[in-house]
């Protein structure tokens, strides 16, 4: 009997394979599937079913190729209407993987279709719940996200929510293990913990959502509490995942080709497709190709590509590291943004090398940041980062602008004016930098090292502390 938890930082997801006596199951594949089918011919095994704990909103699955390249069967639980052949399951029916079984649990809340699976082993002995978005380590399934598919305000499916909780997860053992669908990072909830699996038992004690002496109301009013609004992508990875869309085969064929310089340049203009830098904040600094946007690989890349760029079929055309342009377009087809177009051949040295225009971008120290305010610079602190993070505590005087609400910047913020502009540690403010300047704002100096910088510097005059989690 094997277990494996395949996480995702980038999307604190969570998938898992599950194989018994040569047999596998695949809960919420991500996109890429032949890592799963390479684990499953070195162990022997054969995919039987791909269950899918619900329509995922945050990352597009790999149900549909994984089927099709396998033969598998994908499952869902009861209410769900997918545009493809797949198995809707009846709440409690269960599935055998070799000597093993995996029985549904049907957990409205978070949607109407979603579903936990719990696993009895080869023993006979139950031992693990995949509890999808209905439960998270320290957190439930977020209420809102399927307000008009369900005909639901959010508060009514908070209640259905509470009532699956209560009926169905926690009369379970409390040795179970919870494999949730995600983790810390997720938009999916508002505060996960960062671990990725408890005992059922643990979660009972120490999740808010699970006090034992909770009233529905209670529930209802917490749950619904400090939600911030679900990422745009989010719909459209929701009816993806209800079609059939490319295939990841596809996907990457399209995207990887090399361009010269040259054709990288007139693939731009005679397109108007975006020009997406993905390497480190302050290396992109340092010169880039002319309006290009900087969104790093090395951080939460997927999300803040589905948060900013609206279009979800917007053509792309990428510059990396030399040899990662594969994660590149693997981690844009992850959330659905499949019309990567090709890369610069060689990244940025070749487009310098080639004699074309540089754009950069100032980059200061949080010293130097306060050495300038001392010398009665009156240029504003931009702080970028989310509004409880800001509340929490910043720099007197500073103006809070999310990077989510970069577009309604450029109604607030002047061309002709400077500003200094941070958030918690420079990846998020090079991001709305580098979208304004590709617009005309020419004045934007990024801060290094963020907040933490301008905290650790002990030179600036700060709120005090309160807690981020007390402001949901």
């Amino acid at each position: 009997m094997k277990i494996e938890q395949i996480y995702t930082g980038c999307l604190a997801q969570g998938a898992y394979y599950i194989e018994s006596n040569g047999e596998a199951a695949i809960i919420d594949p991500l996109r890429e599937v032949m890592p799963y089918v390479t684990k499953a011919k070195n162990d022997g095994a054969t995919i039987k079913y791909v269950f899918e704990t619900h329509f995922h909103a945050d990352f597009v699955s790999g149900h549909v190729d994984l089927a099709n390249k396998t033969g598998a069967k994908i499952v869902y639980g009861p209410n769900a209407q997918p545009g493809f052949e797949a198995i809707i399951a009846t709440d409690g029916q269960e599935f055998k993987i070799g000597n093993a079984t995996i029985k549904v649990l049907h957990t409205p809340g978070h949607t109407m279709e979603s579903s936990c699976y719990l696993l009895t082993e080869e023993n006979g002995k139950t031992t693990s719940l995949f509890s999808g978005d209905t439960l998270f380590i320290g957190d439930v399934g977020r209420p809102d996200l399927a307000q008009k598919a369900a005909d639901m305000t959010q508060e009514q499916l908070a209640g259905t929510l509470f009532d699956s909780l209560r009926n169905k997860i926690m009369p379970l053992a409390d040795d179970i293990i919870v494999y949730p669908a995600h983790g810390a990072g997720s938009a999916c909830g508002k505060n996960m913990s960062k671990e990725t699996s408890d005992t059922l038992g643990h979660q009972k004690e120490t999740n808010y959502a699970l006090r034992a002496d909770m009233t529905r109301e209670e529930f209802v009013k917490e749950v619904t509490n400090g939600l911030m609004p679900p990422p745009a992508y989010f719909p459209l990875n929701v009816a993806m995942n209800k079609g059939v869309y490319d295939s990841i085969d596809t996907v990457l064929a399209r995207g990887k080709r090399p361009l010269s310089p040259e054709a990288f340049e007139a693939a731009a203009n005679e397109t108007g497709a975006l020009v997406l830098d993905t390497r480190d904040p302050q290396t992109f600094a340092a010169g880039f190709v002319p309006g290009s946007v900087n969104i790093g690989i090395k951080g939460g890349f997927a999300p803040w590509v589905g948060a900013l760029i609206p279009d979800i079929k917007q053509e792309i055309l990428i510059v990396a590291e030399p040899g990662t342009e594969e994660e590149v377009i693997t981690r844009l087809a992850r959330v659905g943004y499949d019309f990567c177009i090709g890369f610069l051949d060689g990244g940025f040295p070749a487009w310098k090398a080639s004699g074309k225009d540089v754009v950069t971008i100032e980059s200061i120290s949080a010293d130097e940041l306060a050495a300038r305010q001392e010398i009665n610079d009156d240029a504003t602190v931009i702080d970028v980062r989310k509004r409880s993070e800001f509340l929490s505590e910043h720099i007197r005087g500073a103006e809070n602008t999310p990077l989510d609400d970069v577009n309604a910047a450029m109604q607030q913020l002047s061309k002709d004016k400077p500003y200094y502009v941070h958030c918690a540690g420079g990846y998020r403010s090079m991001i709305f930098i580098s979208i304004l300047k590709a617009r005309g704002y020419d004045k934007l100096i990024d801060v290094k090292g963020g907040f933490g910088a301008i905290k650790n510097s002990g030179k600036f005059s700060l709120t005090d502390y309160v807690c981020p989690t007390t402001l949901l």
